[in-house]
């Protein structure tokens, strides 16, 4: 039975929620741990899995639909072998719907995609079984350490909200780099929001460090599939984030936040020229030749 090209579409945005939570939930036990090898290679698997969220974004836009923003819900325990667990049980669920959907499509390109990050998935479960061994005794070792001083108050408050602009602009970025029929701007959008993920990483682990709670929720997320909106949106992003933690460094005492929130603020000055190059550009016309689009998007659809 032939199924339609929404009901594909359908599918390919419940793999994405699945990988959006994948992200987060990997990200967040990764932080959860000391600075090792085992939060390392929990990181190294949240960019696979978000390898596999681009993936699936294109593979949608590619067919006429809308990427989704949503994710599945992320779970944490009360322990790094629990978190471990849960991560084997989540690449065990992933497994099991990717094997559905791979069932049900026909199209033997988009087959091909879901065996190759089932492949991933796989690989990964293994990796988390073997981590559930290892974070039994990591947390032997962490009971006979001493208990740290409690946090500042202001540098969790700075932490959070940082850590709450970085993901919202992560997706956002995303989104429009996922919609925008321009490729050299959405390689543009794209190459910023790794750089918002490294952000991200900076402040979840100094969070962790001195013991605050690792939050990872947005805020509103523009999506406009209009470039010139989009780049006008990110611009805003960028600039009001800028006298944010403009302000925030007047408040900090630690100085190595203070360094890092300088050097956050900086890249984010530097985001702004670029999208705002770019939207110049695009206004004046004045590129030499239009940029190839990427095949069939939400952009081009309405053309």
């Amino acid at each position: 039975m032939t199924i339609s090209k929404d009901d594909v579409i359908a599918m390919l945005n419940e793999d994405m929620r699945g990988e959006h939570m994948a992200i987060v939930q990997y990200l967040l036990h990764a932080y959860a741990m000391p600075e090792g090898e085992i939060p390392a290679e929990i990181e190294a698997i949240a960019r696979d899995e978000m390898r596999h969220y681009d993936w699936l974004a294109d593979a949608i836009v590619e067919l006429g639909g809308t990427p989704t923003l949503e994710r599945a819900p992320v779970k944490r325990a009360d322990s790094h072998a629990a978190n471990m667990r849960l991560d084997v049980t989540a690449e065990d669920d992933a497994i099991a719907l990717y094997e559905q959907h791979i069932a049900a499509i026909d199209d033997p390109k988009l087959k091909r995609l879901l065996e190759r990050i089932v492949n991933d998935e796989r690989a990964h479960r293994e990796i988390f079984l073997k981590f559930v061994d290892k974070t039994s005794a990591l947390a032997e070792a962490e009971a006979a350490g001493s208990e740290a001083a409690p946090p500042d108050p202001v540098a969790l408050d700075v932490l959070d909200k940082g850590i709450r602009h970085e993901y919202t602009v992560i997706l956002q970025y995303l989104w429009h780099s996922f919609v925008t029929p321009d490729c050299d701007i959405s390689r543009e959008l794209e190459m910023q929001a790794i750089n918002e993920m490294q952000h991200l990483g900076w402040l979840a682990e100094e969070m962790a460090g001195i013991g605050g709670p690792v939050e990872i929720e947005r805020t509103a997320v523009n999506q406009s599939t209009d470039t010139a909106e989009m780049l006008a949106a990110d611009i805003r992003a960028e600039r009001e984030v800028t006298k944010v933690y403009s302000e925030q460094l007047d408040k900090i005492q630690d100085p190595g936040l203070k360094s890092l929130l300088a050097r956050i603020r900086d890249h984010e000055i530097y985001h702004d020229a670029v999208f705002s190059d770019l939207l110049q550009s695009l206004q004046k016309g004045t590129e030499k030749a239009p940029s190839p689009t990427k095949g069939f998007t939400v952009g081009s659809l309405k053309e």
